[in-house]
């Protein structure tokens, strides 16, 4: 099958653009994370979105209805992170883990009383972005706006906070307010790229677009540029290679990032060591 034949379709044509806007999300926020070392962040909110997303299943809410009401869910246990890391003394790691528990456990729970795992379930588990429609690449776009909007508008603080955050709090600067920011963005995220590459993979979409630009780039702006250049890439190559090839998207996507890294990372090791 030649690209034209492929692009002919108008799937493919969804799949593609929504698929490069999420992309484009989680890599810039992955820079972010990763260099704050809020990696797991994506994990534990994708279990959130398991609850939210068997609760609405059980519901048997439509496709859009379902992103839609899953969103304020995810929102509010991105809060519940933070407020527990702040208030209660708790390690920004026991609060992810705490709520990722909490959203599995739950489930899992309606997931049973619904009869168990049936085909709906399991597509938002491991990603099905080849089935979006119009009105869910609609939300795409309009939270990808909201999303970088939020990014260049908040730009400054994320970079002092990221980099130090006990300074940029001695500065004067609010980095309670980054934070939540930071979080709420990185929640909005998660519930686009459940459709990518799957609750189960959210993590790997946000993290190694992100860790294979910091291997080669020479900046923080380079890094944002390099990953989003990445994630766009090797999620064009993972739709379209799972398309031809009749492979799960989202697996497919996952595993030609970590080539991709792996690349990257040979390469930083051989310009080090000539």
């Amino acid at each position: 099958m030649n690209l034209n034949e492929m692009l002919s379709y108008g799937f493919m044509q969804r799949a593609l653009v929504g698929g490069s806007l999420i992309a484009i999300l989680c890599s810039v926020l992955g820079v972010f994370l990763v260099l704050r070392r809020l990696s797991l962040i994506g994990d534990g909110l994708a279990h959130v979105t398991f609850g939210s997303v068997a609760l609405a299943l059980f519901f048997r809410l439509h496709s859009v209805y379902m992103t839609l009401s899953i969103i304020p869910v995810v929102l509010a246990s991105a809060l519940g992170i933070l407020k527990l890391a702040q208030k209660a003394r708790i390690y920004g790691d026991a609060a992810i883990g705490m709520v990722s528990a909490i959203g599995i456990a739950t489930g899992v729970l309606l997931a049973s009383v619904a009869g168990g795992f049936n085909v709906d379930l399991f597509s938002y588990l491991f990603g099905n972005i080849l089935s979006i429609s119009s009105s869910e690449l609609c939300i795409a776009a309009a939270l990808f706006v909201i999303v970088i909007a939020g990014v260049i508008m908040f730009y400054n603080e994320l970079f002092a906070s990221t980099f130090d955050e006990e300074l940029a709090k001695s500065s004067g600067l609010n980095t309670d307010r980054i934070n939540t920011v930071l979080v709420l963005l990185t929640a909005l995220t998660v519930v686009l790229a459940m459709k990518v590459v799957g609750i189960m993979l959210i993590s790997a979409l946000l993290i190694l677009p992100a860790v294979s630009a910091l291997q080669i780039a020479k900046g923080f702006k380079t890094a944002i540029v390099s990953a989003a250049g990445i994630g766009v890439a090797t999620v064009i190559c993972g739709i379209s290679l799972s398309f031809v090839m009749n492979l799960p998207t989202g697996a497919t996507i996952v595993l030609i990032n970590f080539i991709v890294f792996l690349c990257a990372f040979a390469a930083r090791t051989l310009l080090r060591h000539p």
